[in-house]
């Protein structure tokens, strides 16, 4: 009466589950503003550094500056990070991955059925056959009646 059981029913881990993944989902989206933000002022930071300052303007590979060239692979590797976020995760989430588990695993059951399937084939349990006689242990001694003094000749002995 005074106690309170928790009912810890389906749907409730299902409500838990759902919120800690759009909980991962936010966290993923707002380290992704993160990135945008630093790659902005980063971006900025390397074009004042060579422009405004000077620092190595002799170096152009490939005939480009030098920040150019690390402004185009940080780009490639925030255009990662944006993929990863906004479209691989959204579509090989959670749903995805258990889908995966469960059809490797009906898989792998299939191959195991198949191989017991193959070795009862090739390897036969033999049949018991209810014609012959069962063997029964027979002790070879002899069960020998003595005589004592009250004259109880019932009294099996094994001497």
């Amino acid at each position: 009466m005074f106690s309170k059981k928790k009912n810890t029913s389906k749907l409730d881990t299902e409500q838990r589950e759902m919120y800690e993944y759009a909980r991962k989902r936010a966290l993923q989206k707002r380290r992704l503003f993160q990135h945008f933000v630093v790659f902005l002022v980063g971006a900025v930071l390397l074009i004042v550094i060579n422009v405004v300052i000077g620092y190595r303007e002799d170096l152009k590979p490939l005939g480009y500056d030098w920040f150019v060239w690390a402004i185009l692979i940080w780009t490639f590797f925030f255009l990662i990070h944006t993929l990863n976020v906004l479209v691989i995760d959204s579509f090989m989430g959670k749903q995805w991955k258990q889908q995966q588990l469960e059809r490797l695993v009906r898989k792998q059951r299939d191959r195991i059925e198949e191989m017991q399937r193959k070795v009862e084939k090739e390897h036969p349990e033999p049949e018991k056959n209810e014609e012959s006689p069962s063997k029964t242990y027979e002790d070879p001694t002899p069960i020998r009646i003595q005589e004592n003094d009250r004259g109880n000749k019932d009294k099996p002995s094994n001497h």
